[in-house]
């Protein structure tokens, strides 16, 4: 899912990034690793501006077998880098890192009456028993159950 409030910087972020790989293939480079045998059918589409990384790594790397100047992804662990910075330069006592935003992804789609197995394909959870975990945060009681006649319009 991607959320409306962030499309204009997605846009905008995108813009840089496509910006960065024209210099790069102007530069000789602005290769990335295509996945299976597509390097082998189709040999120049691994230059080709839809085949690259949303979240491009700074550098490139010369690719030994191909003599490619290649850009890779952003390592996971520099935005894990960022988000443990992020929590301790706030403050934050408790421990958090990016699974914690995927915890909280679920539980604020089922706080908002998302369904389970919606929840549970977002996620990529092969059983809804694994999504069910997040039903604990829940337990609001009888008093967060609304009565289906409360939907009711009454004349």
């Amino acid at each position: 899912m991607l959320p409306a409030a962030v499309s204009r910087d997605l846009a905008k972020h995108l813009e840089t990034i496509r910006d960065q790989h024209e210099a790069d293939v102007r530069a000789g480079a602005g290769w990335v690793e295509l996945p299976w045998a597509l390097a082998r059918k189709y040999p120049r589409a691994g230059r080709e501006w839809i085949w690259q990384w949303i979240f491009p790594a700074t550098r490139t790397y010369l690719h030994r077998e191909t003599n490619q100047r290649r850009r890779h992804h952003l390592h996971e662990s520099v935005l894990q880098r960022a988000v443990k910075e992020a929590v301790r330069s706030k403050g934050i006592p408790k421990r958090a890192t990016c699974h914690t935003f995927r915890h909280s992804f679920a539980t604020h789609l089922l706080e908002d009456g998302a369904d389970i197995r919606t929840v549970q394909e977002l996620l990529g959870h092969r059983d809804v028993a694994t999504t069910m975990i997040y039903t604990h945060v829940l337990n609001r009681g009888p008093a967060g159950v609304l009565s289906p006649a409360d939907r009711l319009r009454l004349p």
